[in-house]
């Protein structure tokens, strides 16, 4: 959701700058921050920004550079002697030349209502439509950007669905090692005890025992997940929301297959799962 778009619209009278800039952001929260645009263009700005963008933490920034007629503007004598005579009060000033004038009169020339200011009248119905272009075209530019930030992204997290796919190919290589090591530890311990035990009943206890660790169920629930998953990022125009649940899901059946494993191999592998997984989580807030 991240991205960047500038543009700029020639007005008489000078030019004027459009910058969007995008964050990631559960929500649509758009801050126009410019005074220059006209209140009665506020809501149509708003609604094209969250159209295009969508959500996101969406900043739009207005600036407005006068040609050099426009510059030429005449100055606010009794402001200019005001500000001077505060910052005389202020600060003692002791001025040395032409130069340490030259900078203390620039810098009071900067400060409002010094110069007549007719920003309010900058942007009007003649130039808005040149302004909306302007507009159109920054968010050309940060939809573009955020296209190819979702297209490594697309890349990174599919890559990482396919990864725990394989981590799990190689749970079930662990699995009947595990099942001959819980049976090879039980009957251990019962000659330990030196306890004499029905055969048929001991399979039947053994059996019963390991469907306490069987993770086949695991495994179908997570192979339909990430098989979900695929196909939510592959054709919802805006999946954030939905992976974010698949993802959940992912992860319970991770952590089952975890409390289930009996097996320091297996356990390994949910850790390294569980760490894709997480990586994924963290990738799928930046998608819309």
């Amino acid at each position: 959701m991240t991205g960047y778009g500038k543009a700029e619209a020639q007005i008489p009278g000078g030019k004027i700058t459009v910058e969007i800039r995008s964050l990631n952001g559960k929500n649509a929260d758009i801050n126009i921050k410019s005074s220059l645009l006209p209140k009665d263009k506020d809501l149509l700005v708003r609604k094209k920004l969250a159209d295009r963008l969508v959500r996101g933490t969406i900043d739009l920034f207005l600036s407005y550079e006068p040609n050099a007629a426009e510059a030429d503007k005449s100055v606010n004598t009794a402001a200019l002697a005001s500000y001077l005579k505060q910052v005389r009060e202020a600060v003692p000033v002791n001025l040395q030349g032409a130069t340490e004038t030259a900078l203390l009169l620039t810098a009071i020339l900067r400060m409002p209502d010094v110069t007549d200011s007719r920003k309010a009248d900058i942007i009007t119905e003649e130039n808005w439509p040149a302004v909306e272009n302007a507009i159109g075209q920054a968010l050309d530019q940060i939809c573009g950007f955020r296209e190819q930030e979702g297209r490594a992204l697309y890349a990174d997290v599919t890559s990482r669905v396919a990864g725990i796919l394989d981590l799990y190919k190689q749970v079930e290589v662990l699995e009947g090692e595990r099942v001959a090591n819980v049976r090879e530890k039980l009957q251990k311990a019962l000659q330990e005890l030196q306890a004499k035990v029905d055969p048929s009943r001991f399979e039947q206890e053994m059996i019963f025992y390991l469907e306490k660790f069987d993770i086949n169920e695991e495994k179908v629930r997570l192979r339909q997940h990430c098989k979900y998953f695929m196909e939510v990022i592959d054709q919802e125009p805006y999946p954030c929301k939905k992976l974010g649940f698949i993802i959940q899901e992912m992860g319970r059946e991770i952590n089952t297959t975890g409390s289930k494993a009996n097996h320091a191999g297996i356990q390994q592998l949910v850790v390294r799962m569980k760490d894709e997984l997480e990586k994924i989580r963290e990738q799928s807030m930046n998608i819309l």
